[in-house]
């Protein structure tokens, strides 16, 4: 790896203050969409979905855990898969620490897959993760939210992801989706993203950002193939 430009400390502090002019305004801009984010209508959740959890079934009214909001990421982790996506795992793996601090704001923090519990529970045994994670097995919360498709929309190249019709690869698509309760306990789905729309929990991706190599994607057959299970780094593929 070469530098770009080899130049003085001088020449150096000038090109970093005109970049941080535009990552101020980028920050702004974010501040100014999160605002919108926010304002969005909402909608009335009136299907009654259950769930499977480790205390039995729970309604998604339970899975609020007493707080004011939920938010739910729509883990890939289809009926009888072996394991879980990987890069729904990288997500994953940035979000445990964070789970004190959002019941702090008034947050609960949820994985929601359709494979049967029990998959569930060995794989989350396996990565060792504190987070909450149930199933939507038997329900229709993820087609209703648009996370899983049926093996003739797949076959036939066009699903409806991403708030449009589109090609995708699997039966199971990540995503998160956010639901806010008032206090009648009437519970509202307030924002859904897909796609890259969750890439911002991935702090990661961040830290590759600010490096000289950055994300180093250029050459791989897609954006993530190089990311691994974090117990399958320097290991053998099985």
């Amino acid at each position: 790896m070469n530098p770009t430009k080899t130049v003085s400390r001088d020449e150096w502090l000038a090109a970093r203050r005109e970049l941080l002019a535009k990552e101020k305004h980028l920050t702004h801009l974010g501040d100014e969409l999160a605002a919108e984010r926010r304002g969005l209508p909402w909608v009335r959740v009136d299907e009654r979905y259950v769930f499977e959890g480790p205390s039995g079934q729970q309604t998604l009214s339970d899975l609020f855990a007493g707080r004011g909001q939920l938010a739910v990421y729509h883990f890939m982790l289809g009926p009888g898969w072996r394991e879980g996506c990987p890069s729904c795992s990288l997500l994953s793996d940035h979000l445990d620490g964070s789970l004190v601090h959002l019941a702090a704001r008034d947050v609960s923090l949820m994985l929601v897959s359709r494979a049967p519990f029990s998959e569930i529970a060995a794989f989350k045994a396996r990565m060792g993760w504190r987070l909450p994670w149930v199933s939507s097995f038997g329900s229709s919360f993820n087609r209703d939210y648009h996370v899983s498709f049926s093996k003739e929309e797949v076959a036939q190249g066009e699903v409806y992801y991403n708030f449009a019709k589109n090609t995708f690869p699997s039966e199971e698509a990540p995503g998160i989706s956010v639901f806010a309760k008032d206090a009648s306990g009437e519970v509202f789905h307030t924002y859904s993203s897909y796609g890259r729309g969750a890439e911002p929990m991935i702090g990661a991706y961040h830290l590759l950002d600010m490096v000289p190599k950055g994300r180093d994607e250029a050459g791989l057959p897609w954006p993530m193939a190089w990311v691994r299970h974090h117990d399958r780094y320097g290991a053998a593929e099985t």
